[in-house]
């Protein structure tokens, strides 16, 4: 991967670890102070710390890499005579587990460059990342170098990136019918984050025994009209896995969706050998209990693999700005070009293309109501 890159030095920013404390009470300063001559015989030069923001920049062995895949600024130079390729299946605090290409898996802890380099990224490692590694000769072998990432579900966690898993082809977005009751705009939010990422989403709605599947046809026609494949399946009767299945193989999927809707169940069903852990949804609160702690790649007997991910219960845009929501949402694009101001955000406008449409029933108003949210929102 990296052995035929031109090794090159560059200089490339750190995250800032500890600030120097400063000195309240310097004795032999407050002294020279007291005597004006004495000060004049100071040298009269400055002397910079090693310790303040200007050593936020080291020089490091490597290459420029490219922002719009990459996952630094630099992609570090390794030794791939003596590292193995492999792809990470799970993040557990400062360990990971990482699996060669021979299939064999190995515990790793990541190099301490790859932790300090300066990134918007709440974590410097995710599940599906593609990595170079030491192998150990005692103890946990050693990350060394993080490839490009590509299909990169992602979104904003205290103000930075938190990147749920990478190197994907398909988004599954899963909602139940009930218990917990379906979260239409959070199925919007996850087709932004999908499209932005150039991944194919897919929409799964679970348990649809306990509804009458009729009810839920004016849901599905909007989003089939706009050419999402939809996919209704009950874990519980086995109603429309096999179509899941067929889905699902020799893809690269990341299944995500709120707690409770029956994620960890569903691939159980695909793959009753899984034998994921599951948990009712609370009586009191109709809410999904948190069964899934971390996301983790799992390798499928028809090929692919799958990445079952911890129920999420808030999904906040990473990287999107107002400007942006509206090539992002299939329904809306088309009218865009129509509005008579080229910068109409297509919220309180006069002759807004978009705005009419909504009233006019070419648009759906539930969705037209969810593309004014985020825009507010960003």
């Amino acid at each position: 991967m990296s052995s035929k890159k031109k090794q090159r030095k560059l200089r490339t920013e750190f995250r800032k670890h500890h600030d120097s404390r400063a000195r309240s009470g310097d004795v032999t300063r407050q002294y020279l102070r007291e005597d004006p001559v004495r000060q004049e015989e100071l040298p009269q030069q400055e002397r910079v710390s090693g310790k303040g923001a200007l050593t936020r920049k080291r020089t490091v062995s490597g290459t420029p890499a490219d922002q719009t895949a990459g996952t630094f600024a630099v992609d570090l130079d390794v030794d791939t005579s003596a590292c193995r390729a492999g792809r990470v299946l799970s993040v557990h605090g400062l360990a990971s587990v990482v699996q060669d290409d021979a299939g064999q898996q190995h515990r790793c802890v990541t190099r301490r460059l790859l932790k300090t380099l300066n990134t918007p990224q709440r974590h410097v490692l995710a599940a599906g990342d593609r990595v170079w590694f030491r192998p150990a000769v005692q103890g946990e072998a050693l990350i060394e170098r993080i490839e490009p990432r590509r299909g990169v579900l992602s979104r904003t966690s205290r103000g930075r990136q938190h990147v749920i898993v990478a190197n994907v082809d398909q988004l599954l977005i899963v909602g139940s019918a009930a218990e917990p009751m379906l979260k239409p705009h959070l199925i919007d939010r996850m087709l932004v984050t999908a499209e932005k990422a150039h991944i194919r989403p897919v929409i799964c709605i679970n348990k649809i025994d306990l509804v009458e599947l009729a009810d839920l046809q004016p849901l599905i026609g909007v989003y089939g009209q706009m050419g999402y494949c939809i996919v209704v399946v009950s874990a519980v009767t086995g109603f429309g896995v096999e179509r899941l299945r067929r889905i699902l193989a020799d893809q690269q999927t990341v299944v995500a969706g709120q707690s409770g809707v029956g994620k960890s169940s569903l691939l159980n069903a695909v793959e009753p050998d899984l034998q994921l852990r599951v948990r009712t949804v609370s009586d009191e609160t109709q809410k999904g209990r948190h069964t899934t702690t971390t996301a983790q790649l799992i390798p499928l007997r028809q090929g692919g693999f799958v990445v079952d991910t911890p129920g999420i219960r808030q999904f906040q845009l990473w990287d999107v700005i107002p400007a942006e929501v509206a090539a992002f949402f299939r329904d809306v694009r088309p009218y865009v070009s129509l509005c008579r101001f080229p910068n109409c955000t297509h919220t309180h406008e006069d002759d807004c293309a978009v705005k009419n449409a909504a009233a006019d029933g070419k648009l759906d108003v539930r969705r037209y109501e969810s593309y004014c949210q985020l825009v507010l929102e960003e």
